[in-house]
Formats: C-alpha cells, structure tokens, sequence
C-alpha cells in the first residue's frame, strides 16, 4: 500500500550505525518489490535474520484440474470438509497462471510461522475473529476484513472464534486501482475509500526469546520449512511502504447512478491477473424508467467468480453464504427468469459479495466436483 508507515525505533537515516544501550549493532534489512525499484521497508532486528539452524523436506503441491464441461456454475463452497490452521485448512477451488483460489474453514491457531515466497495474499474474512501477528506487527481481524499481505511477509494467525476465509493467492502485487490515486500514490477523491479506512500493524515488542523458530515457506509448487537460530519478530523498528494491511468490506463506500452501472464501479483491489470488486448494500438506480437488475452480459475476456458473503442477491436466485458462481468467458449470464421483473421498483438491497474478474481463463480443481450444483447452468429456463 503506497503510503509511508514509521514503528518502533530506527536511525534518522538509513544504511548507518545503530546501536542498543551495551553498544551492539542492530541489523538492518531491506525488504523490497521489484529488486530495488518499488516499495519497500528497512525493518532493524535484535539478530542477524539469516541464521538458518536447519531445512525440512521438500514438500510439493500439485494442483489436479477437472477436464469438465464448459459452463456456468454454481458451488457450495460451505459444504466443504475443510478444518485445520489458515495454511492446511485451505482447499484449492480455482487456479490460472495469476491466481490461485481456495477457501478455508479455520478451526485452528497456527503453532508455527508462516511466509508466502511466490505470491501476494488476500485473506477475506468471512466469518470468525482472530489475531494477525507479523514481523511488522499485529492486527485483530473481524468479518469482512480483506487483509493484503506482501510476499515475503512473516506472519502467524491465532484464532480467536474459528473462521470461514476466501484465500487468493497473486502471481503480482495486489494494489489499491491506479484511476483511484493520485500521481503521488493519495487516494483521491473520488475513492470509493480512503486512508482513513484502512489498517496498519500495531507496534509490538520484539521477542528475544532464544528458542529457534519453525517458518513453513510457501513457494511455487510446494513448501519449505525452514528452522531459524532467532525469532522473525526481534524487530526493534521498522519504515517505508511495505507492510500487510487491512481493509474492511463494509468500509467501501459504492458509487451508483440514474441507470445501472457495470461491476468495475465496485472495484476494490487489482492485480496484474485479476481485479477484486465489493458488492455492498446501497441504493438502486434513479431513472424514472431504470431496471436495478443487471443486463445480461457476455465478457469474452474475463472469468467471472462471484462469492456470496450475505443478504439477497438481486440477480440470483438458490443463493446462499458462501455460495459461489463461475461464469466463464465466452458464456452469456445474467439474471434469471422473473429477477428483472422483481427488481422494479425497488430503492435498494443489502447483497454483500466478492467479486473477482479473472484475465485468463481458470481451471477448476477436483474439489469442486461434490458440491457443484449440476442444474444451476439451466437455471435461466422459464419454469413451467
């Protein structure tokens, strides 16, 4: 997130001494996008944090995709058997060369520490509490949250009631959309939100335990453990523009109009793959004349994945929390018979969801096979 943070103690510049009270040099490391040409945070710890004790096993992950059919769909993803800790809970749903979706059903604290090597995350808390702790801080999670957490950030997450999350994993940085800032990086003014809205991590002290400390490192086609001599979280500062953060569904304030606009006014996040977009309760149109219902719609470019949080989708209907629809490109979808008719008339709804338009098309894992709803693609027939 492109705006400048300052915790804990550092130096007035960068690159030169600091020292604790018996005269010992901190470290100081650079974490940064891009090699040395985007964001980036100087973090100061009590040890030097490339002291590795010990490297697991090897453990690979492959992705097996379905050689279905070509179609609209609709998935349960509630009725998934999922349970464990936010890593071995999660269950791939979707994945292309930018993104991977999955979802989690979270009934475990994590006992170990955790960093994605390969991808940017997105974590979109649907229900459950919890505690983020990172090497940059904490940060108490709630429903609604989306926390974007940068590649390469440490972090562990402790339940606090257990969670339902939507994960997606980013092949690219997952950003606040350039048309909603400034040359300088400011959201402007007319952002469906501000600064003001998003979380950023809570100082806390640095552990100086001497235990060595286990971080299970996520990487393209597996995971690596690895044993350090000191903790990740001895920092003693940290400054710049690189850290996880957190931004709360219903802080998104959506823009609506005299006639129905398309989806990217909800846009949220984007990636170089994808975009992520809110659908959030607020006002329908205003012309005398206008149809709140959206228009059927052929995207020949994108992928369309649709995650119901709560409330009644105007569009849809056997929908229900943590449903799912899939409309890929190449395939017209819209609402189905009777919802245009309905929608009339109305002055607003409350449908809360997560949109995300992928630009490559998606491949579908083998989990979806027993909770995909097999007549839902003809479900836009007239009922007789």
């Amino acid at each position: 997130m492109p705006f400048y943070q300052k915790r804990g103690n550092i130096p007035n510049k960068r690159h030169i001494q600091m020292k604790d009270a018996s005269d010992n040099l901190y470290w100081e490391e650079l974490i940064s996008r891009e090699g040395f040409n985007s964001l980036y945070s100087n973090v100061y710890h009590l040890n030097p944090p490339t002291t590795v004790e010990a490297i697991g096993d090897w453990a690979p992950i492959q992705l097996e995709s379905q050689t279905g059919p070509h179609k609209n769909r609709h998935i349960r993803t509630g009725e998934l058997k999922s349970k464990g800790d936010p890593i071995s809970a999660r269950i791939p749903l979707l994945f292309n060369q930018d993104t991977i979706i999955h979802k989690a059903h979270v009934d475990q604290s994590m006992d170990y520490l955790y960093r994605n090597g390969h991808y940017d995350e997105v974590l979109f808390i649907h229900t459950g509490k919890g505690e983020f702790l990172s090497n940059f801080g904490q940060l108490e999670l709630k429903p609604g949250d989306y926390v974007v957490i940068p590649r390469g950030v440490i972090w562990q997450i402790k339940i606090v009631e257990p969670m339902r999350i939507l994960v997606v994993e980013s092949s690219g940085p997952v950003e606040t959309p350039d048309r909603y800032r400034n040359r300088f990086g400011q959201l402007m003014e007319h952002s469906p939100y501000s600064e003001r809205d998003i979380r950023t991590p809570e100082w806390t002290d640095p552990i100086t335990n001497a235990d060595p400390m286990t971080v299970l490192v996520r990487l393209q086609g597996g995971f690596q453990a690895y044993t350090y001599t000191h903790h990740p979280f001895d920092l003693v500062g940290w400054d710049g523009y690189y850290f996880p953060w957190i931004f709360n569904i219903n802080d998104f304030m959506p823009i609506t109009g005299k006639v129905h606009l398309p989806p990217p006014i909800h846009q949220t996040f984007q990636s170089p793959g994808f975009v992520i977009c809110s659908f959030v309760p607020r006002l329908f149109d205003y012309h005398e004349a206008a149809i709140p219902a959206p228009y059927a719609h052929s995207n020949v470019d994108s992928d369309e994945v649709l995650y119901y949080v709560e409330g009644n989708f105007m569009s849809r209907k056997g929908m229900e929390p943590e449903s799912m629809t899939i409309h890929p490109m190449g395939l017209p979808h819209g609402p189905q018979p009777g919802k245009i008719e309905a929608s009339i008339g109305k002055k607003e709804t409350i449908e809360l969801a997560v949109m995300i338009d992928t630009f490559t098309p998606l491949q579908y894992a083998d989990s979806l096979t027993a909770i995909d709803d097999a007549d839902y693609p003809y479900s836009w027939q007239e009922e007789k």
